[in-house]
């Protein structure tokens, strides 16, 4: 998945952690939510912004970090 357009990181939002679509909600919230047993529904209904793309696109990111892979977001 190609989430160059969904997770953004921005020096003075959230301490530059990546964020959603430049919102104040970061990957790290996410996934945090998803560990706690919330569904993909439960996140969307909770935070009607967020869409099933962009919690696909903070998966994407988490894996891609964790393999070494991640270089998008250096810029």
């Amino acid at each position: 998945m190609n989430y160059s357009q969904i997770i953004t990181m921005e020096p003075g939002k959230r301490g530059g952690r990546p964020c959603v679509r430049g919102m104040r909600i970061s990957v790290g919230d996410v996934l945090g939510w998803l560990a706690a047993g919330m569904s993909v529904d439960d996140i969307k209904d909770d935070y009607p912004e967020i869409t099933e793309e962009d919690i696909r696109a903070c998966l994407a990111f988490a894996a891609d970090k964790e393999s070494g892979s991640l270089s998008m977001l250096a810029a």
